[in-house]
């Protein structure tokens, strides 16, 4: 049998791996009395720890919502996780969580088992984000999940680019907010818009909330696949308004392991080169970005391409 402090920690390891246990399940993973138990949970209450009891026959004990944060007790891998969270770009594309993720680390560290220290030490994560972009300020990336989970209607003034890329046209919007999404450095939000009648996807930076929120709503069902992937394919229909296929004079197996799938594909045109298809937000970002393949190449289709590719190099040679 364990001891009681042994006991407790047990016992909150358990309260914690599950939404609720009957005092008979208690006592049998413990092998304790339900008596102890009842003495364990109050031990637990006056701690922190928000122990929750449920009464009748079906009743049973869970750890709810309170007021302050008490200890967490995790396991090796949940620790391991959170580390290398608190490491990831997750937190680097968030302004004004920095100083918070490096002191929630070094006391995560502090108290680490030597096991688990030696672990994430060889998994150590320096975070540069080899496409950067822009960040999200954290008191805003708050209210707008805030209000995801409130169910209230969110207003914000909006910055969005023109169609050409080239001015900011901003705008007040009314939306029932439904899921903050990420997808790789940018932070997203899924909203119903109210004038619209339709779901848009909003790129978090640029959205200043207005407060205070509106009425409550009830939520509307989800579209096909989810909020993810509603988010990833409007994300899709702005980044494939332009398209075009090259000829690069280079193999197959060069080119293909650097074309990735959501931008662009890749087949074999001969055994010295290959066929790309590319998409984009404009032709010439497609112009300026083929020079990344270091390669020989010719414009197949569009005409307007090869146009703006000649333009590019006259610049250069006038420079």
């Amino acid at each position: 049998m364990l001891d009681a402090s042994a006991r407790l920690l047990a016992l909150l390891s358990l309260l914690q791996a599950r939404p609720e246990w009957s005092a008979a399940e208690l006592a049998a993973r413990l092998e304790i009395t339900p008596r102890t138990v009842r003495r364990d949970v109050d031990k637990l209450r006056t701690l922190g720890y928000p122990v929750a009891a449920t009464r009748g026959v079906g009743g049973g004990y869970r750890l709810s919502q309170g007021a302050q944060m008490p200890p967490l007790l995790l396991d090796d891998d949940e620790a391991l996780a959170v580390a290398v969270a608190l490491q990831s770009e997750a937190t680097a594309t968030v302004t004004g969580l920095g100083e918070a993720a490096a002191s929630a680390l070094a006391k995560l560290r502090q108290v680490m088992p030597t096991r688990i220290r030696h672990r994430l030490g060889t998994v150590d994560i320096e975070v540069q984000a080899t496409a950067p972009g822009p960040a999200v300020n954290a008191d805003v990336l708050r209210a707008v999940a805030q209000a995801c989970r409130a169910r209230e209607r969110l207003r914000f003034d909006y910055v969005r680019r023109s169609a050409d890329g080239d001015a900011e046209v901003p705008m007040r919007r009314d939306t029932e907010p439904h899921q903050v999404v990420r997808l790789g450095s940018r932070w997203y939000l899924l909203g119903f818009d109210v004038e619209r009648g339709d779901w848009r996807t909003y790129r978090i930076d640029r959205m200043a909330p207005v407060v205070p929120t509106g009425p409550r709503f009830i939520p509307r069902p989800v579209p096909d696949g989810g909020a993810a992937a509603h988010v990833q394919r409007s994300v899709d229909r702005v980044y494939r308004q332009a398209a075009a296929r090259i000829e690069i004079l280079a193999p197959l197996a060069e080119i293909a392991p650097i074309v990735q799938e959501r931008w662009g594909a890749v087949e074999s045109g001969g055994p010295d080169s290959c066929v790309v298809t590319v998409w984009s937000v404009s032709v010439p970002q497609i112009a300026h970005w083929l020079t990344r393949f270091d390669r020989p190449f010719r414009v197949l289709e569009p005409e307007e391409l090869r146009a703006e590719c000649h333009a590019i190099g006259r610049r250069y040679l006038d420079a």
